[in-house]
């Protein structure tokens, strides 16, 4: 048997941070629309499905915001949404809170798999899952660059938290 869990849309973050000016620099966004739901089974193990709208990134900042939201990164008006498919997501180790992630990830067009180590803390019909993220903008087509001033390498910080559906 399985159960359907869904994101709380009070208990969420999804965010970039990203060395810019040479490293001088850490911006940091918040994408502010965000879906999720999932499916977890008996055994402990799990799949889900996380959607973000491209256009709801924030950085305090008008001018940059727009931006990130241009051709030059998230393209958002032609790809108003990217979004991660969770495959499987699975204890570590029986004891363990520390889950295996693996699935993939939709930016632009480009989908690429993704693993990664996140931490489940589960508290009666909630679960609540964080994660550091390493990325490489070029990898989904993000390649503008003026001076070199923006690194390579950024980093997607997660928290989403999910309640069980009745």
């Amino acid at each position: 048997m399985s159960e359907n869990w869904t994101l709380d849309p009070s208990g969420h973050e999804v965010a970039v941070r990203h060395k810019t000016f040479w490293g001088l620099v850490t911006v940091r966004g918040v994408f502010q629309t965000v879906r999720a739901e999932g499916v977890l089974n008996e055994d402990g193990t799990g799949a889900g499905t996380v959607t973000v709208e491209s256009a709801s990134l924030g950085t305090r900042l008008g001018k940059r915001d727009s931006h990130l939201h241009s051709k030059d990164f998230f393209d958002a008006e032609l790809h108003p949404t990217f979004q991660f498919v969770a495959d499987r997501i699975g204890p570590v180790t029986p004891d363990s809170s520390e889950v295996q992630v693996e699935g993939t990830l939709k930016v632009r067009e480009t989908v690429k798999p993704l693993k990664f180590i996140a931490h489940a803390d589960r508290h009666g019909d909630a679960v609540t899952l964080t994660a550091t993220i390493p990325y490489v903008r070029a990898d989904f087509g993000m390649t503008w660059n003026q001076l070199g001033m923006i690194a390579a390498k950024g980093e997607i910080g997660v928290k989403l938290r999910f309640t069980r559906q009745g």
